[in-house]
């Protein structure tokens, strides 16, 4: 049941690469919902996180780090999920990092501003400015690039005035019912998690190794026997990656097969068989029909 001025709507997360958007989103959520790794462009797909209190429903949408000089294929289907987050949205929260400001901040402010949508500003990594005297100089300047609806300094590491940045959502979303059932969180179901996960260990566990163009798809997921059956492709796109993926005696792969498994057993609350295959399939980051399997806007 709505309450009297119950507001709803959709709040697009928009940013470069690493500026912390995802890592912003699980701190509001309160749970793990994007994958987070110290890599750009580490989130290539829109993640839905629903959060619902007694006088509002905000429907969190993290997107990929607008980025120019897009070559691949990959890169320009990033930057049109974010763009369509956006255009779908009803507001987008502007989120860069403090006392930082790049041509692709720039570019990030210019995409909302195209959009025409009200601009909330989140300040983040805050927790890395010290004195924080040093911030007041950069908030002015700021606020002169454009007419946000509110900006709010806040650190999606440590959770510092997660509070405050959620009550200045809400105050400019739409008067609505919820749009979504109360209890729902997410709307990305396990296959899409297992994936990601398995995608951020790779990337943690690569680390300057890692190749661009990797992606993990879920050939097959079934219940047996107490446990969810999962087998999952890694793709790379040159045939020179595989033995780098897989390292000396396949113990990399075990590796991140392993911390995976650990971790998803407690998010999915279920035991876990994790079955991990490295796959050659050439030039998939440019490929249309490759993308589109793997669930990205072409």
């Amino acid at each position: 049941m709505s309450t009297p001025h119950f507001r709803a709507g959709f709040a697009a997360l928009v940013g470069r690469p690493n500026v912390g958007k995802s890592t912003l989103l699980n701190a509001l959520m309160g749970e793990k919902l994007s994958i987070v790794t110290p890599r750009p462009q580490t989130t290539r797909h829109r993640v839905l996180g629903v959060l619902t209190s007694e006088q509002a429903q905000i429907a969190f949408v993290d997107t990929p780090g607008l980025h120019r000089g897009a070559r691949r294929a990959l890169n320009r289907a990033m930057n049109r999920t974010a763009a369509a987050a956006l255009h779908d949205a009803d507001l987008g929260v502007l989120v860069v990092e403090a006392a930082q400001w790049t041509p692709e901040d720039e570019l990030a402010l210019e995409s909302i501003q195209h959009s025409g949508r009200p601009v909330v500003a989140a300040v983040n990594k805050i927790d890395r400015v010290r004195p924080r005297e040093r911030l007041l100089p950069f908030l002015a300047e700021l606020d002169r690039r454009h007419a946000f609806t509110a900006m709010i300094p806040v650190s999606g590491l440590k959770g510092e005035n997660l509070d405050a940045l959620i009550a200045a959502i809400g105050c400019v979303l739409p008067e609505s019912p919820p749009l979504y059932p109360r209890e729902l969180r997410t709307d990305r179901d396990f296959r899409f998690r297992i994936s990601e996960a398995i995608r951020e260990k790779l990337t943690l566990e690569l680390q300057q190794e890692l190749p661009y163009g990797i992606a993990v798809e879920i050939e097959r997921a079934v219940e047996e026997d107490g446990q969810l059956l999962v087998d999952a492709a890694i793709w790379v796109d040159r045939a020179g990656q595989k033995p780098i993926v897989i390292g000396a005696r396949g113990e990399r792969l075990k590796r991140v097969g392993r911390a995976a498994r650990l971790e998803l057993n407690r998010a999915l609350g279920r035991r876990l068989h994790l079955a991990l295959w490295v796959k050659v399939r050439e030039g998939w980051a440019d490929s249309a029909r490759a993308l589109q399997q793997l669930g990205l806007d072409v």
